[in-house]
C-alpha cells in the first residue's frame, strides 16, 4: 500500500508517536471547544507555521492539503450563502487546522509506531477478555486504508492529468472504488491465510 509517511527527517520525527497522538487529541478537542473566530484564526496561523516548519516532508501530502483547503472554502461558501459568516469562519478554520494536525502526524510517524501505541492503549481491555491485538490491528488497518485512499486518489488524478491535461474530479470515483475494493480483498485474503483472522 502507498503511504504518506515521509522519510525526510524533521524535528517532529524525533517526537514519540504516543506524544504526538496525545497532542493531536488535546488540540483537536480544543479546536471544537473554541467559538471565538479570532482565536480560531490564531490556531490557523499556528498550524500554518507548523506546516512550513516541516519543509520538504510535506511534499507527499501537498495535493491532499490542497483538497482540504478547497473543501474548507466550499464549507465556508455554504455558510456565507446561508447568512452565517461567523460559522463559515469557524467551520473552515476547524477543518483546515484539524486536517493539518492529522497530516503532520501521518507524515512524521511510522504506521508501525502508531500500532504499538494503539496496542499499549488497549492493553487494559485484555483483562476483560477483549482480543486487543485484533482490535489494534483493525484500527491500524482503518488508518492505513484511509491513508491509502488519498495516496491512490492522488496517483489516479496525476495519471488522468497526464493523459488529458486536466483534473479527473468525480470521474475518478469509479476506478478509485474498484481499486480500493481490490486492495481490501487482497489484504483480507492475506490476513486469513497468515493469521486466521
Amino acid at each position: 500500500m502507498g503511504s504518506l509517511y515521509s522519510e525526510v527527517a524533521t524535528w517532529l520525527h524525533r517526537w514519540s508517536a504516543g506524544l504526538k497522538l496525545l497532542l493531536l487529541a488535546v488540540f483537536g478537542t480544543l479546536l471544537f471547544l473554541m467559538t471565538d473566530p479570532w482565536v480560531q484564526a490564531g490556531c490557523g496561523v499556528a498550524c500554518l507555521v507548523l506546516w512550513i516548519s516541516l519543509g520538504q516532508a510535506t511534499q507527499v501530502a501537498r495535493r491532499l492539503m490542497r483538497s482540504v483547503i478547497v473543501a474548507a472554502l466550499l464549507v465556508a461558501g455554504f455558510h456565507v450563502f446561508m447568512g452565517n459568516p461567523v460559522l463559515a469562519a469557524l467551520s473552515s478554520l476547524r477543518l483546515v487546522c484539524a486536517s493539518t494536525l492529522g497530516i503532520a502526524l501521518t507524515i512524521t510517524t511510522r504506521p508501525s509506531d502508531l500500532v504499538e501505541v494503539l496496542e499499549w492503549l488497549l492493553a487494559p481491555l485484555a483483562r476483560l477478555g477483549i482480543p486487543t491485538e485484533r482490535v489494534a490491528m483493525q484500527l491500524a488497518l482503518m488508518l492505513r486504508f484511509t491513508e491509502h485512499f488519498f495516496v491512490q486518489w492522488t496517483k489516479l488524478d496525476e495519471a488522468y492529468r497526464l493523459r488529458t491535461g486536466k483534473s479527473g474530479g468525480l470521474r475518478l470515483i469509479a476506478p478509485l472504488t474498484i481499486h480500493m475494493l481490490q486492495a481490501t480483498r487482497r489484504v483480507a485474503d492475506a490476513l486469513w491465510a497468515r493469521l486466521g483472522f
